[in-house]
Parts: structure tokens; C-alpha cells; sequence
């Protein structure tokens, strides 16, 4: 997967397309990322306590990965991943400008 946890990303489909944010999560079975403040479900929760009132929260929900591209921390662009092996250790790099993230 090319997306790391805190990594920031754009978002290019969706409700919230060309909004970014920072990854908070990510699920590597199902290929999805969570991003922090973006793609918001409103969900319902219950009293847990005795007269305590049931509340509707926005809680962040997972998006594919392929609807996000990793914005470069050296040029600040959306742009897709390379990897590359440089003495026997793997690295991401910035396909726009060639700059390691």
C-alpha cells in the first residue's frame, strides 16, 4: 500500500473531493483509509446512564484508497508514488518532483 498512517492526502472522489487531510487509519485487508475531519457519518448513540439523553455524532468513516492521492511534503502536490530500492533499503518517493517522503 502506498499510503502510510500520517501521511496527508487529497481526496479526488466523493462528497469531500478536493478536500485533504491527514490519514488517522488505514485497513489493509479491505484497502481503505480513514481521514481525519473528512467523510463524516452521522451515527446515533445511546444513553448509557439512567436519564442521560441519546446523542447523533459525526464519526469519520473509510474511503478506498484508490479515491486518495498522497500530496509530497517537499513540493506540496498531489501526485502518485514510486518505489525504489536504494542500498538494499525500500523507500517512497514523489513522482513529480523525485524527492524521498
Amino acid at each position: 500500500m502506498n499510503i502510510k498512517k500520517g501521511d496527508k492526502v487529497l481526496i479526488t472522489k466523493g462528497k469531500d473531493r478536493s478536500k485533504s487531510g491527514k490519514v488517522i487509519k488505514i485497513f489493509v485487508e479491505s484497502n481503505k483509509v480513514v481521514i481525519d475531519g473528512l467523510n463524516l457519518v452521522k451515527k446515533t448513540v445511546k444513553p448509557k446512564k439512567q436519564g442521560e439523553k441519546g446523542q447523533i455524532i459525526a464519526v469519520p468513516s473509510p474511503l478506498a484508497v484508490s479515491n486518495v492521492k498522497l500530496i509530497c511534503q517537499s513540493c506540496g502536490e498531489p501526485t502518485k508514488v514510486g518505489h525504489r530500492t536504494i542500498n538494499q533499503k525500500k523507500e517512497r518517493y514523489c513522482k513529480k518532483c523525485k524527492a524521498t517522503n
